[in-house]
């Protein structure tokens, strides 16, 4: 069955730049922590696992697409690494404050990556 807003999401992602890809990445690991606090806070441990799995998921994705050639990208990886555990930890023991401190970071991580992306589109 034909679902427009599916077609939306995949012509999102088919035209998008590098970095606009990256900023779609962050904002799903933030929606996925956030529906997975939501879920422990409901007692719903079937969807806490499913969605603090996507944002593990997520956060290896940036981890694998970071370039190894800049000083910066192992800074970034130890970083993805502690969020990565931290969900890691966070979904073994159902933990609403471990995936609010990862949160926290991701957030942080999306809050920098759209200035970087502002402050290349004015250049």
């Amino acid at each position: 069955m034909y679902n427009p807003y599916n077609q939306y999401q995949s012509n999102a992602v088919m035209t998008s730049s590098p970095g606009e890809l990256t900023l779609m990445l962050y904002n799903g690991a933030i929606k996925f922590i956030n529906l997975g606090i939501e879920a422990i806070e409901k007692k719903n441990i079937s969807a806490a696992h499913t969605n603090i799995v996507k944002a593990q998921n997520i956060i290896s994705e940036l981890r694998a697409t970071l370039d190894e050639k800049y000083e910066i990208s192992k800074q970034m990886d130890a970083l993805y690494e502690y969020v990565y555990d931290t969900l890691l930890q966070a979904n073994m023991h159902k933990d609403v404050e471990k995936l609010q401190d990862a949160l926290k970071i991701v957030r942080e991580f999306r809050d920098m990556w759209q200035e970087v992306l502002k402050k290349t589109k004015t250049q």
